[in-house]
């Protein structure tokens, strides 16, 4: 893998990890059309990389959503309202570190298996997408335990490649008649505490099998970094500006369109 070809894949991640048409999808089918034969390890690597650009350019982009969750939650003794989101948000990510700690190889297997799946998924993420989108909302106030931890199994569910994360939270999220407003900003900060731990996992292996640090360079991991940091930073304000609006589905029909074509491609 080259430095071009390491930032157009985390141009792609960054952008695909917010906006709900699939990142791990996307990341197949450009792998695939730039015909990249990456080791196991390389792929290891330059995922664990930009997984870790999108967590920050989270971080960045909600900052100050976390930092008053931050304050409310360990410097008062009290419960109050930032203690009870972040409990919903623990109750969230039950389902996926489940799935991480106890099906990793049948996911794994999962993401192995070529474009079919991806296609097939893709087309299950417009179906959610344009369910979302002619939803009756009831507009709750707040996000229930119940509704949290719904929405933490359809992230559990979004494993699967080209079955977009964030789409599937959030029309699962918009489904139960959760505010788009509050729905938007739960679905990105629920994947910090999963992606986060999941990236420690990898290090960790890496650390104990060097065989895993595979062998792209430095400088091409450093521009996938800043692709998808950057790129991650533009899509997450668009998209939460978006789900304000309404608008997902256009982003139905452009994964019902890559997921028709994956499909054909693959057969």
């Amino acid at each position: 893998m080259n430095w071009l070809e390491a930032l157009l894949l985390g141009i792609l991640q960054g952008l695909t990890e917010f906006l709900p048409v699939s990142s791990s999808g996307h990341l197949t089918i450009g792998q695939e059309l730039l015909n990249l034969n990456t080791s196991a390890a390389d792929n290891l690597l330059f995922t664990v990389t930009v997984h870790a650009a999108t967590v920050l350019s989270t971080i960045v982009i909600l900052w100050k959503e976390i930092e008053n969750l931050f304050k409310g939650t360990f410097f008062t003794m009290k419960w109050n309202p930032e203690k009870e989101y972040v409990s919903k948000i623990l109750l969230s990510i039950i389902p996926v570190m489940i799935v991480g700690l106890f099906f990793k190889d049948q996911v794994e297997a999962i993401f192995g298996s070529g474009l079919l799946i991806v296609g097939c998924c893709l087309l299950l993420t417009a179906t959610l997408l344009t369910f979302a989108y002619y939803a009756k909302p009831r507009k709750k106030e707040n996000i229930s335990y119940r509704d949290a931890f719904i929405i933490g199994l359809g992230q559990a569910l979004a494993v699967l490649p080209g079955l977009s994360r964030s789409g599937t939270t959030i029309a699962t999220g918009l489904i139960l008649g959760n505010k788009k407003e509050s729905i938007a900003q739960f679905s990105f900060l629920m994947v910090l505490i999963p992606i986060l731990g999941e990236t420690f996992l990898n290090v960790i292996d890496m650390i104990k099998e060097p065989a895993l640090l595979g062998g792209i360079g430095a400088m091409p991991l450093l521009v996938g970094f800043l692709g998808a940091f950057i790129s991650g930073c533009v899509a997450c304000k668009f998209m939460i500006d978006l789900v304000k609006k309404g608008k997902l589905i256009y982003f139905a029909i452009y994964c019902a369109i890559a997921g028709a074509i994956t499909i054909i491609f693959a057969l």
